[in-house]
């Protein structure tokens, strides 16, 4: 499906939405309010377009890749490459492949430009664009053809997905500072908004990271198209959901997005076609500060704010619960309550 004709139909439907509140309204007069439970369980409803929403088959597809910045002595996570902190994933050793698979969910690992070989494994689905992206500050961190190629791939994986239900996270050395990259870009933001991780973070570590961002900023200062903006800054792994977020949401698939990387992909999509947003709603598995500024952009908070540092998909599968549950109040409470 090319980029432009993407199929995607905004959720507004005032009458369903009404139907919806309604019956919520209903069930809390007789067993109480359910907080933030009862406008997400709404949410459900337009996304499906339906009075019982029913999500089956949930993916946590975690997409990986290198990126050039990290030659600059930036973005390495608790001192793994990506190669090894995939191969966390792929052994069950990260919390969020355990909770994943307690909570019914397929996690998959995309290897969409790790700079290292991987061998292959059940849960991985071997989509390399290249070896990593080169460094943005020195040149473009890919062509604009590996940015189409890469939401090509994404838009092949979300369309053989035989669920409903696409959790998004990202995961490499350089990361989140790519990520940063392309929203600041794209929201023409200060970058420091979304590098700075909290009032605790070194300063000359702030300081080196800006140096090393706003020089990438300042080679690439024209850029203002979206998919240019993807190729100027990188990564692959945000190429790659871009065409899964697309595609998933053509589909009425809900959207779950955890962490900056998902949200500098969820924003390119929405520069491609507006309403993919409608099917997103949103997680956190750390509390970077630089993730407040991107999840404020969609004006949007966490499903759950539980104080962690973990890594990216970790609070996508901790949040699934939560949303069954809300899905729950309009499909087998209802069904209980009926005559």
């Amino acid at each position: 499906m090319p980029i432009q004709q993407s199929l995607i139909s905004p959720t507004a439907n005032p009458v369903l939405e009404k139907a919806l509140r309604d019956r919520v309204d209903r069930h809390a007069a007789i067993a109480g309010g359910l907080g933030e439970l009862e406008p997400l369980a709404v949410r459900l409803g337009l996304i499906q377009n339906s009075l019982t929403p029913r999500f089956r088959d949930p993916t946590l597809a975690v997409f990986a890749a290198d990126h050039g910045l990290a030659v600059d002595g930036i973005g390495s996570q608790w001192g793994r490459s990506t190669r090894e902190q995939a191969m966390l994933a792929l052994q069950n050793r990260l919390p969020l492949a355990v909770f994943a698979r307690i909570q019914g969910m397929q996690m998959v690992l995309v290897d969409c430009g790790i700079a290292e070989p991987l061998a292959p494994h059940a849960k991985l689905l071997a989509r390399k664009i290249a070896h990593g992206t080169r460094n943005s500050r020195v040149s473009s961190a890919m062509t604009l053809e590996q940015a189409h190629a890469g939401v090509r791939v994404g838009m092949e994986i979300a369309d053989k997905l035989s669920g409903n239900v696409l959790a998004c996270a990202g995961m490499g050395q350089g990361s989140a500072e790519s990520a940063s990259l392309v929203l600041a870009r794209l929201m023409d933001c200060p970058l420091r908004d979304f590098v700075i991780s909290g009032p605790d973070m070194r300063q000359d570590d702030l300081a080196h990271l800006l140096n090393v961002l706003q020089a990438a900023q300042a080679r690439h200062r024209d850029v203002s198209d979206p998919m240019e903006v993807l190729a100027a800054f990188g990564g692959f792994e945000i190429a790659v959901m871009v065409g899964a977020m697309l595609v998933a949401a053509s589909k009425r698939s809900l959207i779950i997005v955890d962490g900056i990387t998902a949200c500098a992909a969820l924003k390119i999509a929405a520069k491609i076609a507006p309403p993919v947003t409608d099917f997103a709603v949103f997680c956190r598995s750390h509390v970077h500060r630089g993730l407040d500024e991107a999840l404020a952009m969609f004006h949007a908070s966490a499903l759950l704010e539980l104080g962690m540092d973990s890594a990216d998909g970790t609070g996508a599968a901790l949040a699934w619960p939560m949303i069954r549950s809300a899905a729950a109040l309009l499909t087998d409470l209802h069904d209980a309550a009926s005559p």
